[in-house]
C-alpha cells in the first residue's frame, strides 16, 4: 500500500515523466508531426526503355512554415515530391538542401499544413546506448507505424564510405523500406535521429537499423546547408576508371539527374546503358565528372570538396569539367 502511495505521489509531482513511460501517450502527442513522402521520377531511357519510379519514404515537420526533414536517398533525384499529412492533406514540396553523404534532406512545402504539428527537436549528444526510443514512419507505405526499441550503439562519421558525413545511432526498433526519413524519438517525445537504413541478409528487418543523429542533420541542413544537386553518381577508381578510359585516376559517373535540378540546369547527362564492370552494376554512356571548380576528383576528400563549393558566393559561376563522348567539356552555371 505504501509503495502504491509513493508511486502515485511521484506521478502527481512529475506528470510528464509518468506520461513519458507510456509510449502510446507520447506517440499520440507527436504523431501529427510525421508525414509520408511520395517522390516520383522517370528513370533515364535505358536501351530505349523508360520507367517511372514511385518512392515512398517518411519525414517530419520542423517549422510552422512548412520545412520537413527526410532522407536524401528518397528525394535526391525526384522530379516531383508530395508530402502527405496525418489527416490526408497532400502538399507539393521542393528540395532546398540535401546531403547524400549523411542521407538527410530538407524539403520546403509550397504552403504550411493545415493541422500538422511541429516535431520538437532534441539533443542527440545526450542519447546513450540503452536508452529507449521509438520510430514513426511508413514501412512499405503503411503510414504512421510505430516501432519501439533501444539505442544499440553510436558511430562517429566515417564508418561507411557512402555515408562519410553521417553520425549514426544504431537501434533495434524496426526500420524497413519506407521508414527512411522518419523521426526517431526519445521517450520525452523529442526527435533525436532521422531513420536512414538497415543491414539485412533476408531483405527484412533483423535488428540492425540506423538513424542519423538529429544534431548531425541540423548542422548539415540548417546551420551549414548542403547544396542540393539533384544528381546521383558513382565514384570511379582503379579498374573502373581504367575500363572507362578516364584520363585521370578518379571521376564521378553520373547515374541519375532530377528534372529542373541544378545538375540538369548546368547540363549534366545521366547514363543510359546498363553494364556490369568489375562486379558493379552501373549505367554508362553519361557524363563523368573530372573536376569541380578546377580541382580534379580524387585530389581532395568529399568533406573538403563540400566545404569549398559551399564557399562559392551567390552570383558567381560554378564550373564542372566532364568527360563526354571521349571529349572534355566544361559546364558552367551561376550560383543563384
Amino acid at each position: 500500500m505504501r509503495r502504491s502511495w509513493v508511486l502515485l505521489t511521484l506521478a502527481l509531482l512529475n506528470p510528464w515523466t509518468a506520461a513519458a513511460e507510456d509510449v502510446g501517450e507520447v506517440f499520440r502527442h507527436v504523431n501529427s508531426s510525421v508525414v509520408i513522402v511520395h517522390a516520383n521520377w522517370q528513370e533515364p531511357a535505358v536501351q530505349g526503355k523508360t520507367a517511372k519510379v514511385r518512392e515512398v519514404g517518411s519525414g517530419f515537420l520542423i517549422s510552422k512554415g512548412g520545412q520537413v526533414i527526410t532522407a536524401a536517398h528518397v528525394v535526391q533525384t525526384a522530379d516531383k515530391i508530395t508530402v502527405e499529412c496525418l489527416d490526408g492533406e497532400e502538399i507539393p514540396a521542393t528540395v532546398v538542401a540535401s546531403e547524400p553523404a549523411a542521407d538527410v534532406a530538407l524539403l520546403q512545402l509550397i504552403r504550411p499544413p493545415t493541422r500538422a504539428s511541429v516535431a520538437p527537436l532534441g539533443d542527440s549528444d545526450n542519447a546513450r546506448v540503452g536508452d529507449r526510443v521509438f520510430v514513426i514512419g511508413a514501412p512499405y507505405g503503411i503510414g504512421h507505424t510505430l516501432t519501439v526499441g533501444h539505442i544499440s550503439a553510436r558511430y562517429k562519421p566515417g564508418i561507411y564510405d557512402a555515408l562519410a558525413l553521417a553520425e549514426l545511432l544504431q537501434t533495434d526498433a524496426a526500420i524497413n523500406p519506407g521508414n527512411s526519413g522518419g523521426p526517431m524519438f526519445d521517450m520525452s517525445g523529442h526527435v533525436i535521429g532521422v531513420a536512414s537504413h538497415n543491414i539485412t541478409q533476408s531483405g527484412g528487418f533483423e535488428g540492425l537499423g540506423f538513424a542519423v543523429s538529429i544534431n548531425n542533420a541540423k548542422r548539415l541542413l540548417l546551420e551549414e546547408p548542403s547544396l542540393w544537386s539533384g544528381a546521383v553518381g558513382i565514384t570511379l577508381t582503379g579498374n573502373l576508371s581504367k575500363a572507362l578510359n578516364l584520363p585521370q585516376a578518379s571521376g564521378i559517373l553520373i547515374q541519375k539527374v532530377a528534372a529542373n535540378s541544378p545538375a540538369a540546369q548546368i547540363g549534366l547527362r545521366a547514363g543510359t546503358i546498363e553494364a556490369t564492370i568489375d562486379g558493379r552494376s552501373l549505367l554508362i554512356g553519361g557524363d563523368v565528372v573530372l573536376s569541380i571548380l578546377g580541382v580534379p576528383i580524387g585530389d581532395e576528400t568529399y568533406r573538403e570538396r563540400r566545404e569549398r563549393v559551399s564557399r562559392v558566393p551567390h552570383g558567381a559561376p560554378v564550373t564542372i569539367t566532364v568527360l563526354r563522348d571521349g571529349q572534355q567539356v566544361i559546364l558552367s552555371r551561376i550560383r543563384p
